[in-house]
């Protein structure tokens, strides 16, 4: 990609803005003419026409040839070059990253998932995470000097635009993605993670036409993904989503926010694997009653509490469906709030399908009023454990590009 360009970019000049705006048309549409351009834009076909050839002679975009028409002119059709840029994403799970990079049109080239790495909220954690990235970035057959972004999704408070995390690796006053920007000596942005598995599921998911989209993220913790309208919502500082922390109980069960009684503590992996733990050390039976046994030299995953409920474990099934109950009761009142065409659930407990949806769709039935409910659809992840690392990839791109 044109340096030139990128420097333009930045400084934000009026020619490159308008060139911002057509590849984020591309971004989403695909390919089109550069009337259907022109009208999308609301800019006049000879212009439109001089940007296109400037960006198709930079190589930016390419002519992927005519429009079959009923008669007269065969429009060209235009979209973004592939070989143009690439992008990577990084997703932070708290066992493994997942890494990915994506070309210009947003064709996964290479991916790895589930590489071993211990999430610890330290400088260490951070110098190892950066040294997998980078060997990940050495491996790869491409030009290296046409990796354009890297985006991490990261757990919790995290502002995408100022590029601070407040939940981990915050230990300068500087933003982290400038941190990492200069350890990786390449351009970072940083992003919540449901918010990027929310993108990642809107852009190559199960997302068709709809536009007013929640993606409930039940993983470790919970988190939702919000889409209004067709755009991504991040609050005003990047916060919006933190569901798992509405206090829902009178538990006195701490969360690891510090306060008592928020949802996480009763309906997420995490409160999965504490009561899951607490009933077999009380002598329920369950076809991880062993592995608990070796728990505190080799903690137990959710990876492995999912494949005991795909294996039919009583006790385990019984924990998730308990879990989507709850859920479920809390989801119905952002129905209700939000009216959402389409509701999305998603993240590592979405894997045990059924089990764990259907409490959640009883539940919402039970508690959300009829005649907002009916408008909405919920729905499993389409891209399962994969939400996330294309999300990141996506975000990596688009952030270079949207306003």
């Amino acid at each position: 990609m044109n340096q030139q360009f990128l420097k333009e970019i930045e400084i934000g000049s009026k020619n490159a803005l308008v060139k911002k705006r057509i590849i984020t048309h591309y971004i989403y549409s695909g390919t089109s003419t550069i009337t259907d351009l022109s009208k999308e834009l609301d800019l006049s076909v000879p212009t439109v026409t001089k940007f296109i050839g400037e960006m198709c002679d930079d190589g930016y975009l390419n002519d992927y040839g005519k429009l079959e028409t009923s008669g007269g002119r065969h429009p060209s059709l235009y979209g973004l070059n592939p070989e143009s840029g690439y992008f990577i994403g990084v997703d932070i799970k708290k066992f493994a990253i997942n890494i990915g990079i994506i070309n210009f049109k947003g064709d996964m080239v290479e991916l790895k998932m589930n590489i071993p790495y211990k999430l610890e909220n330290s400088i260490e954690g951070m110098n190892e995470l950066c040294k997998l990235v980078l060997n990940f970035i050495k491996k790869l057959t491409i030009n290296k000097e046409k990796i354009l972004n890297i985006n991490f999704n990261i757990s919790g408070r995290v502002n995408p635009e100022s590029g601070y995390s407040f939940s981990l690796f915050n230990f300068e006053e500087r933003p982290l993605a400038e941190v990492l920007t200069e350890k990786l000596k390449y351009k970072v942005t940083i992003d919540n993670d449901t918010r990027a598995m929310t993108y990642g599921e809107y852009m190559q998911g199960c997302v068709k036409v709809e536009k007013n989209i929640i993606f409930v993220n039940i993983s470790w913790g919970i988190g939702i993904g919000i889409i209004i309208d067709g755009k991504v919502y991040n609050g005003k500082s990047g916060f919006a989503g933190e569901f798992g922390h509405v206090n829902t109980f009178d538990n006195e069960i701490i969360c690891h926010c510090g306060k008592k009684g928020c949802l996480e503590t009763e309906a997420s992996g995490a409160a999965l694997h504490r009561i899951l733990l607490e009933r077999i050390r009380n002598g329920e039976n369950s076809i991880l009653t062993e592995r608990v046994a070796t728990e505190n030299e080799n903690p137990l995953t959710l990876d492995e509490i999912i494949s005991a409920v795909a294996k039919e474990d009583v006790l385990c099934i019984e924990i998730v469906e308990e879990i989507g109950q709850k859920l479920g009761k809390q989801i119905a009142g952002l129905i209700n709030i939000f009216n959402p065409e389409l509701v999305i659930i998603g993240g590592t407990l979405s894997l045990t399908e059924d089990y764990i949806t259907q409490p959640i769709k009883t539940a919402i039935r039970k508690y959300s009023l009829n005649l907002v409910n009916k408008d909405s659809v919920i729905m499993t992840s389409k891209l399962k454990d994969h939400a996330g690392i294309v999300g990141a990839c996506m975000l990596a791109r688009s952030r270079m590009f949207e306003d």
